[in-house]
């Protein structure tokens, strides 16, 4: 498969979304007092980043009952868009443990909602869809023994049960749309209308937002969280830093005949080896119990062939006889997609700023080489409470003791090895796998320096071949994208207004660019439109699950109506 002769590409960045994301999430007036709620400490997402951040904080405060006091009614609010805790929540995910033991010590890991234990690790370089190299030993990035094997939903609906039994106020299907920033201080947030029309006007069922003020703020709204993203902005919190890279990884969980008794890796195929395609990735296989497997693929989204297509990449790789032999004769019981922040610590922006702090995904929080981000999230939600518990208790916003706790954990001690590690796979799968091996080999100092990101935008895109090895959809084992979207539960309204910010004509390059890359088909081109030159995009917002991947390769994702989305339960 090769490229274009001649074709230099389209790039993403030249046709940035309507719109300032700054006037449109930040809100610089507080709502009467008699029109708000007042809470002690607001934290938007409910994902473990932020639930850890609210049970921590209660077991601070259960001891400090004067501090609590002062906190008023509703000490800490837990802001979900999704219709309960986790619904929005999905990752492979095998976990470390550290996260949960610290926040809950002398709890036996025997309680806590997981698979259980991971015993055999074994990591393949797929050469074809029939040939499979065992890599012998496991490489170190890869060994998994003694993390758990999580459902990232299940492990958020838990994490809530727990911070709702130490006093947090859950508010689900409630999205944070304006962060409430005065005098250059966070004060809160504004949670987003309900009940609007198409085009935005209110309904019979219209209930506006309301201004929801508080001592702090805790953005853990995920890894394409808007107001993390407003924030970010606001302060300038990335200033000097790289800019953050993504991948999306699409994910089924399949019941299956026979018990799968390891964590499985693969490298390599169906992705391409060569630089000019930018093709960053890779799959895993996960036990989950006796009878459940998880499945997925993760493609990093630097890519430049506008025909690369995760969900169809994923679909590709069940094809292969690694992969059939463990799903024949299974069935399909969940899907979905999200982004995966992938700049490591060179993007990792500043973590607080007057008011508030960014926790978790929203801020980067993933080690790629080793596919671990699930206990970061929970450590740093852990030090956003401790730091935020000392100010509560003089009245101070200065949270900047909560980025020094993370500089002198684990979080920053780890991401700072593998700072260089995502970097020189733009060079080629040989060339990024050999250089990327020696930095293993040395904790990162070599090749050393601070090497740069790409933005995912700027790859020039170029319309490809890539498509043309996608298997047809069978309704057995390989799926479209629309029967997929059906099986997340997905529901939303058909005639909400769009939440969803992108250019409507571009070129066909981009058009192509997003049909395929989003895993839930919200992109279509208009019929009749031209092979080449300006096309018109059609957006089918109520398809949306949420994945974020817009928002890396030229639009922009914006919070929809609360309650809206997906219902993952065991992704």
């Amino acid at each position: 498969m090769s490229s274009p002769k001649g074709h230099v590409g389209v790039r993403p960045a030249d046709y940035p979304p309507p719109g300032d994301l700054r006037q449109e999430a930040v809100k610089r007036e507080l709502d009467p007092t008699d029109g708000r709620i007042d809470a002690g400490v607001v934290i938007v997402g409910g994902g473990p980043a932020g639930l850890a951040c609210a049970v921590r904080l209660l077991q601070l405060l259960s001891d400090a009952p004067e501090v609590m006091e002062r906190l008023g009614d509703v000490p800490v609010a837990v802001l979900e868009k999704g219709k309960f805790c986790g619904a929005h929540n999905l990752s492979g995910a095998v976990m470390r443990p550290s996260g949960l033991a610290e926040l809950f010590p002398g709890m036996d890991p025997s309680e806590w909602p997981t698979y259980g234990a991971v015993e055999q690790d074994s990591v393949y370089w797929m050469r074809s869809a029939t040939s499979a190299l065992r890599l012998r030993p496991t490489p170190p990035t890869f060994r998994n023994h003694g993390n758990y094997v999580v459902s990232v939903s299940e492990l958020s609906r838990w994490l809530a049960e727990k911070a709702e039994q130490a006093g947090a106020y859950i508010l689900t299907e409630t999205a944070g749309q304006q962060l409430l920033v005065t005098d250059g201080s966070v004060r809160g947030v504004h949670s987003g209308d309900k009940g609007l029309g198409r085009e935005g006007a209110p309904t019979g069922k219209f209930e506006p937002g309301v201004d929801i003020v508080a001592q702090a703020t805790v953005l853990a709204d995920g890894p394409w969280g808007h107001l993390g993203r407003a924030a970010i902005e606001e302060f300038d919190l990335a200033q000097g830093k790289e800019p953050q890279v993504w991948a999306l990884g699409v994910k089924e969980v399949w019941e299956v005949k026979r018990p799968l008794d390891r964590v499985i890796h693969t490298l390599g195929w169906p992705l391409r080896y060569g630089a000019e395609w930018h093709e960053f990735g890779g799959s895993w296989l996960y036990p989950m119990g006796k009878d459940k497997v998880s499945v997925g693929f993760v493609v990093g989204l630097g890519y430049t062939d506008a025909t690369v297509s995760a969900h169809d990449l994923l679909q590709l790789f069940k094809t292969s006889q690694l992969v059939r032999g463990v799903l024949d004769g299974g069935e399909r019981l969940a899907w979905g997609a999200k982004v995966i922040p992938e700049g490591g610590f060179w993007a990792m922006p500043k973590l607080s700023a007057p008011g508030m702090v960014l926790c978790g995904d929203s801020a980067g929080m993933v080690n790629v080489p080793n596919l671990k981000g699930i206990h970061y999230a929970i450590h740093s939600g852990i030090y956003a409470a401790e730091a935020i518990f000392e100010q509560l208790k003089t009245g101070g916003t200065d949270f900047s003791a909560y980025e020094a706790r993370v500089k002198d954990s684990l979080i920053a001690r780890d991401l700072y090895t593998a700072r260089n590690m995502r970097q020189p796979f733009d060079r080629g799968f040989f060339t990024g796998g050999a250089i990327a091996n020696l930095m293993v080999a040395t904790g990162g100092s070599f090749p050393g320096g601070r090497w740069p990101n790409r933005p995912d935008a700027d790859a020039p895109m170029q319309v490809g071949d890539r498509r043309t090895a996608y298997p047809e959809p069978d309704g057995r084992y390989i799926f479209d994208k629309l029967s997929s979207v059906y099986i997340s539960g997905n529901s939303t309204r058909d005639d909400a207004p769009s939440h969803i910010r992108v250019q409507r004509e571009v070129p066909r390059e981009i058009a192509e660019t997003w049909r395929y890359m989003c895993p839930a088909g919200v992109y279509e081109i208009a019929e009749g439109a031209p092979a080449s030159g300006p096309v018109d995009v059609i957006v089918n917002s109520a398809n949306c699950v949420q994945c974020g991947a817009i928002t890396a390769k030229g639009g922009r994702l914006t919070p929809p109506e609360g309650g809206t989305g997906p219902l993952y339960t065991i992704t």
